[in-house]
């Protein structure tokens, strides 16, 4: 009889354990997950066209976009940059990065490396590519090493869409290779092209410019021209004198004259005129 009673406990153990497993599952709630509407696990591809020319094209493993909102997700960003010609000039890496639908940007973000054609390098934890005004921006701070080694450091960076010509904005300081030599180097240079251009100077003056025909006067004429006296024939008592020949009227006068065009300046020429005239009418009854 005793034995029969503790057989019979693993058998209620056993059925207790069940009904707790089954009590367990029933709570157990319906977990749906959200997925994103679109998902890339590949390599992608995505090109940027300007004026119709290639400017960038972009390459990436991983695309996401969730469906309510407008925005790509990729990661890595890999982004080459294109010249007129269709040649690779420059490339930009960063570990993240998202963008619009119609590319219109595009924000790359994470440890973000670029290369320019010049051959300086970028670094910053993020750089924004803008169609709008074509340009690569950034307020963080950024570190440029240029072409000949020199370091630049600062905060805020523009540069256009294909890295040619960029600046640090603010905060900026640097540490320069060999900046000695190269500011003599670059005096030197100066000076040959301050002594070219002097040379270049002296074996070619320049023409002494012409000094241009007086213009006459609107102020009027109170003195007729002076008398010359004639030689004395007669007595001394009555010494006739004869008037003062005209004045020869120089081409510059009478040029001048000529293309006055108010109507003072054409009457103050006709006056010298008449008083010539009348001058002369004088000269020839004297005689």
């Amino acid at each position: 009889m005793i034995l029969q009673k503790w057989a019979l406990i693993p058998l209620l153990l056993t059925g207790l354990i069940v009904t707790a497993c089954e009590e367990i599952e029933e709570e157990k709630p319906w977990l749906q997950v959200e997925r994103p509407e679109m998902l890339f696990t590949d390599t992608t591809l995505m090109d940027s066209y300007d004026k119709g020319v290639l400017a960038w094209k972009l390459k990436t493993a991983y695309l996401e976009r969730w469906s309510d909102k407008e925005v790509v997700f990729v990661r890595p960003v890999l982004v080459d940059i294109y010249d007129s010609l269709g040649e690779r000039t420059a490339f930009l890496r960063a570990d993240s990065g998202r963008m619009d639908l119609k590319f219109t940007y595009v924000y790359a973000y994470g440890h973000v490396y670029a290369l320019t054609p010049k051959g300086a390098s970028v670094r910053s934890d993020s750089l924004i590519w803008n169609k709008g005004d074509n340009q690569v921006t950034t307020e963080s701070y950024v570190r440029v090493v240029s072409e000949e080694g020199d370091v630049l450091q600062g905060r805020g960076f523009v540069s256009d869409a294909h890295m040619d010509n960029w600046r640090i904005l603010s905060d900026v300081t640097g540490i320069f290779q060999d900046a000695a030599r190269r500011l003599k180097e670059e005096d030197k240079n100066q000076a040959k092209e301050i002594e070219t251009r002097d040379s270049v100077e002296a074996a070619n003056p320049a023409p002494t410019p012409t000094q241009a025909a007086p213009t006459p006067t609107n102020s009027p004429i109170n003195s007729a021209p002076a008398a010359k006296s004639a030689p004395s024939t007669a007595p001394a008592s009555s010494s006739a004198t004869q008037p003062a020949e005209k004045p020869a009227e120089s081409d510059s006068l009478k040029k001048a004259a000529t293309k006055a065009a108010t109507k003072m300046e054409m009457d103050l020429f006709k006056k010298i005129k008449n008083r010539g005239e009348r001058a002369k009418a004088k000269q020839r009854d004297a005689e």
